[in-house]
């Protein structure tokens, strides 16, 4: 489990900086225990030292060696704590003369602790070290002098340190133990905590490199609602996502595929109808197919490099200051003998007169057209289609309406998506309102669309006006209108 990624990354910084934390910890309470323990024991010998010395400074006089060693003597032969500690009294030439334990000094045991009495000016001397006989001990030595300050004596505390260090030992062991207890407990803790990132992280992997191989089918089971369930969710999301607009891509091509086949198929018949030889109304009735599919193509190849300028940003506008009235009058025109044609009605409500706007003008006809265009074709024979404008406070607004087929509330939504076509069974590309509503909001507007199944369908574009625009803070979202205005504006200053 630890092996890499993750796990490994969490087991080098987290465990690694507990453990660094731990061996400080553990290091500096043992030296805390130790100096304690070292202190308490120094303390010890240091009292009962100065303790000796101020019964022998209250009790009685001495002045000699001699006197100093019968005095001690007696003190050390009535030692009760022998079993704890060892006395020792030594005479002026530092030979030790008599222990509380009745043993043989060992007169080769070096003493600093009475080296150090000697030179030191309030006569103590303190070691820690090991005997001869390989065992730990402290010393304590406080030497005795006479009236004048000469030396007459000595005497000397020796404690042994294995007790005081087996505890210290046992000290250090139960802090290590519990040092690795609590390193167990984070371990197992965070392998839980790693697991249950690492398994539906991994799941999530897989699932995504399933996704990025084209399987939008796959489903990620969400364990928790945390924040990984919220990653799970956007996946999944994504995934349904993607699934759609794959099938949206596929029937896309199906409709393209078709709308360029059955122009081109009627092209090559016609083609070949007059490359044999036809009378010539048989040949005008030909070369009008071939202009109309022609047309039609040319249509069809213009909305498709239209919407690969969408998809890649590339979009532009030639901006002007234009009369929107005059090109939804010359959109209406193109389609008044379609209409005719197909035995539908277009009723145009002709408005006097509408504000000016900042805006391209093909493109805007272009959407016009687009819309009029799906009016008409959604719309069966007998059917009216309405076109309308007017001002609302500083917006133009264009309403488009039919009486057809209408669109179902499910398929609403997604109508101004690519690639989208509610019915699949009208021609047409799937992605003409994607780029009109495109087109439509790089202007600063707005299309609305609002539609019942088997009442028609009803349009609106929404575009502000000149003087909206030049008072609207909306305006630096639009850097080619707004760039065309201050170029303008800087015209009229120079």
């Amino acid at each position: 489990m630890f092996a890499k990624g993750v796990s490994r990354r969490w087991l080098v910084n987290t465990i690694g900086v507990v453990l660094m934390i731990l061996v400080i910890s553990i290091t500096t309470l043992s030296l805390m225990v130790q100096s304690s323990t070292y202190n308490g024991m120094e303390l010890a010998l240091a009292g009962r030292a100065d303790e000796l010395l101020n019964w022998l400074s209250t009790s009685v006089q001495y002045n000699t060696s001699s006197e100093f060693a019968g005095i001690v003597r007696d003190y050390i032969e009535d030692f009760r704590d022998k079993n704890q500690m060892e006395i020792m009294a030594l005479d002026q030439n530092g030979q030790v003369f008599i222990t509380c334990t009745g043993f043989e000094p060992d007169h080769d045991q070096e003493m600093p602790d009475y080296e150090e009495a000697l030179r030191s000016d309030d006569g103590a001397g303190k070691w820690v070290g090991r005997l001869n006989t390989g065992e730990k001990a402290m010393a304590i030595t406080r030497v005795v002098r006479d009236d004048s300050g000469a030396l007459i004596g000595s005497v000397r505390y020796l404690v042994s340190m294995e007790m005081a260090d087996r505890q210290i030992s046992l000290i250090i062991f139960a802090l290590v133990a519990a040092g690795a207890f609590i390193m167990l407990l984070l371990t197992l803790s965070g392998a839980y905590f790693i697991r249950s990132i690492v398994v539906p992280v991994r799941q999530l992997s897989q699932s995504a490199r399933q996704i990025a191989q084209g399987d939008f089918g796959v489903r990620i089971e969400k364990a928790k609602d945390d924040e990984i369930g919220q990653l799970v969710d956007a996946i999944n999301d994504m995934a349904g996502e993607l699934g759609a607009a794959e099938q949206m891509k596929n029937d896309f091509i199906s409709s393209v595929s078709h709308e360029l086949r059955t122009p081109l198929t009627a092209i090559k018949g016609w083609a070949e109808t007059l490359q044999e030889g036809a009378d010539p109304d048989t040949a005008e009735k030909g070369m009008g197919v071939i202009i109309r599919e022609s047309e039609r193509l040319s249509g069809l190849v213009e909305e498709l490099l239209d919407f690969s300028r969408l998809q890649n940003g590339r979009m532009r506008l030639l901006v002007s200051r234009l009369d929107i009235l005059s090109e939804l009058d010359q959109a209406v025109y193109l389609f008044t003998d379609r209409a005719r044609t197909e035995h539908k009605q277009l009723h145009y409500e002709e408005t006097t007169a509408l504000p000016p706007v900042y805006g391209d003008v093909d493109r805007l006809r272009q959407v016009f057209i687009n819309i009029i265009d799906n009016a008409l074709k959604y719309t069966s024979p007998g059917g009216t289609i309405t076109v309308s404008s007017r001002e609302d406070d500083g917006w133009v607004r264009v309403h488009i309406s039919d009486t057809g087929c209408g669109i179902p509330a499910e398929h609403l939504p997604n109508v101004k998506k690519k690639f989208y076509k509610a019915n699949q069974l009208v021609r047409g590309s799937g992605i003409g309102l994607a780029v009109a509503d495109e087109i439509v909001r790089l202007h600063g507007g707005t299309l609305e669309i609002d539609s019942q199944e088997g009442v028609g369908t009803s349009v609106t574009i929404s575009l502000p006006t000149c003087a909206r625009l030049e008072n609207d803070p909306q305006l630096s979202d639009l850097p080619e209108i707004s760039k065309f205005i201050q170029e303008r504006n800087q015209k009229e200053h120079d």
